[in-house]
């Protein structure tokens, strides 16, 4: 399988380049925690951000929380992650929503490497 499908198929499911290549153990970690701190952000009242570049931090963030893959699509589908600024966690919700898209990116290379044989 070349390394671009495993990226691609990573990227769309957390953990599922793991499960893909045999690595049950981390691919189940990674394809129950990711969605589950996406989740924890939206529940948090985060806001899932437009991508607007002419305010950087808004599309940065929108760019990080892509890094999610499908679970933001279908978050974005059933109208959640609309953010309410007033909440007291919102700050938090949005934090958790951008740190479970960089992760899965940082999943996304690994198992590039793994693919690759370098792990």
């Amino acid at each position: 399988m070349p390394p671009a499908v495993v990226c691609l198929v990573s990227w769309l499911v957390p953990g599922a380049g793991h499960l893909m290549q045999g690595r049950r153990q981390k691919g189940l970690i990674f394809l129950v925690t990711l969605p589950v701190m996406f989740a924890i952000g939206l529940w948090l009242e985060g806001r899932l951000g437009p991508f607007m570049f002419a305010d950087p931090l808004v599309g940065l963030a929108a760019l990080a929380q892509t890094g999610i893959g499908v679970p933001k699509f279908l978050a974005l589908a059933m109208g959640m992650g609309k953010g309410v600024v007033t909440a007291g966690s919102y700050e938090y919700g949005n934090t958790f929503l951008i740190v479970s898209g960089l992760l899965n990116m940082l999943v996304v290379i690994d198992a590039y490497d793994v693919r690759l044989g370098r792990k």
